[in-house]
């Protein structure tokens, strides 16, 4: 986090821009104190042994919100994880779900240490422990709380996390679906790697395929050809590069911890990838003009901006540099409500995080789905679907006396595997989620951004799933 904003609390950020969409909704102060208040926070402190020594490891686990169960929400491994940020996370977790319609409530959790500093055994140790103290408090189950993987942790951490959890509940049918990031051996779906960075693929490529919303900021319809900067080269913000280019977007600039490089006549992102490997930077890449600070890649010239690393990294200080038409929000929280004011005074578009990055929580929801079906996606359908295609490509070639090619034959007797289905939904989720924020956008007057009419779309499901509850006497 930049050192302007050491004061920042991230949560009461998020409250801010709740309180903001609130008073365009119908409910009553006592709802909205409700959904924006946190259900329960964990805060435990356990002994684990390292070499010789014992150290005594802080962690947390925060469900926001119980108006739907399970709680959903990412395990973070940073020395920056701290009650106000958890606490936020989880916040923001409640409203994408509801933004993109997804049943859960909103959670998190985080433990505070530096992962690059123990050995995987030590690592092992430190998450089975974690494990356990969540299942002691209840905290962890397939109806309770579902975690998953976030900043500094993957798919070997939740395979850890669900062996312990089945080891402390034998005969637990669904002890698969106590978390989502799995392997595919574990329960895990194919396509949760790439989930996060395509969903913010998706809603970028919805944006801009919408010509009023071009006309806005002066660009043309479409991705192609689109000037993007990526910060943050991991998971989410990898994968998202990957797709813009592929849909031939021109990647200028990419941004890591150690600095940033920006050709304007476009970079490999494969490229930079191996040169990355090879000497363990991005920078110094040939063509490139090197940033020693990262930030400063922020501000360089591009259509869209795509900050996906951590929180608070456009902030006042900054915000009236960066030169992006279009910011999508790929991180949690990575603009300031005081930077999301400047930006949208400058004209500029913000796809908010609460919708744009909620691939991720979309296709861990199919991933429990999956668990709790016990049967993968397609195995059902992809046989008929090839051999339903099979008849009607006969009747076609029958009726034309025509034979249709061995490339397009393939492509058309083709039945869904599960990665097809995953992305299917993924995109359709993306899709319509966008079009219910512009939606509110256009019916709400006086609202004049994205990140407001997605907070009135997600305050209005959950202050109708409480009113559904019947808790208020």
């Amino acid at each position: 986090m930049s050192s302007t904003n050491q004061a920042y609390s991230f949560f009461q950020g998020v409250e801010r821009n709740f309180d903001k969409a609130a008073k365009f909704t119908r409910f009553e102060k006592g709802i909205l104190e409700q959904i924006k208040a946190c259900n329960s926070i964990l805060r435990i402190k356990f002994p684990v042994k390292i070499g010789n020594d014992i150290e005594v490891i802080e962690a947390y686990r925060v469900q926001h919100s119980h108006h739907k169960l399970p709680c959903k929400g990412g395990i973070r491994y940073s020395m920056d994880v701290n009650q106000d940020e958890v606490m936020a996370l989880a916040a923001l977790m409640t409203y994408k779900c509801a933004m993109v319609n997804v049943p859960f409530g909103g959670g998190k959790g985080g433990i505070r240490i530096d992962p690059k500093k123990y050995t995987p055994f030590e690592l092992e140790k430190i998450t089975r422990r974690y494990t356990s103290e969540l299942a002691k408090k209840n905290f962890i189950g397939p109806g309770i709380d579902v975690p998953a993987p976030d900043y500094g942790t993957g798919a070997r951490e939740m395979s850890w996390i669900v062996d312990t959890y089945a080891s402390l509940y034998p005969g637990e049918l669904n002890a698969q679906a106590c978390v989502t990031g799995k392997p595919i051996a574990q329960g895990g779906v194919r396509g949760r790697t790439e989930a996060t960075g395509l969903g913010v693929f998706y809603g970028i490529r919805e944006l801009c395929n919408v010509e009023e919303e071009m006309t806005k900021v002066g660009l043309p319809v479409g991705i192609a050809g689109k000037k993007i900067i990526v910060q943050g080269l991991g998971n989410v913000g990898y994968y998202a590069a990957k797709f813009f280019q592929e849909a031939g977007a021109i990647l200028v600039g990419l941004a890591e911890y150690e600095g940033g490089i920006y050709d304007a006549k476009g970079l490999n992102l494969e490229d930079v990838m191996a040169h990355r490997k090879n000497t363990g930077a991005i920078l110094d890449f040939p063509g490139a003009t090197n940033f020693s600070n990262s930030a400063d890649t922020l501000e360089q010239p591009c259509d869209i901006l795509i900050p996906a690393a951590l929180e608070a990294v456009i902030h006042k200080d900054n915000a009236a540099k960066i030169q992006a038409k279009v910011i999508g929000e790929a991180a949690n929280g990575p603009l300031t409500p005081d930077a999301d004011e400047i930006l949208n005074k400058m004209g500029v578009i913000i796809v908010p995080d609460m919708y744009l990055n909620a691939g991720g929580v979309t296709v861990s929801y199919f991933e429990w789905l999956k668990n709790l079906s016990h049967v993968r996606y397609g195995r059902m359908e992809k046989r008929f679907s090839e051999n339903m295609n099979a008849e009607i490509v006969k009747n076609v070639e029958n009726l034309t006396g025509k034979r249709i090619g061995e490339a397009e034959r393939k492509m058309l007797l083709r039945g869904p595997d599960e990665v097809d289905l995953v992305y299917s939904g993924l995109e359709d989720t993306m899709i319509s989620s966008f079009h219910e924020i512009r939606e509110a956008l256009k019916m709400n007057q006086g609202v004049e951004d994205m990140r407001t009419a997605a907070f009135i779309c997600a305050i209005n499901k959950v202050g109708v799933a409480y009113e559904e509850l019947g808790i208020f006497p």
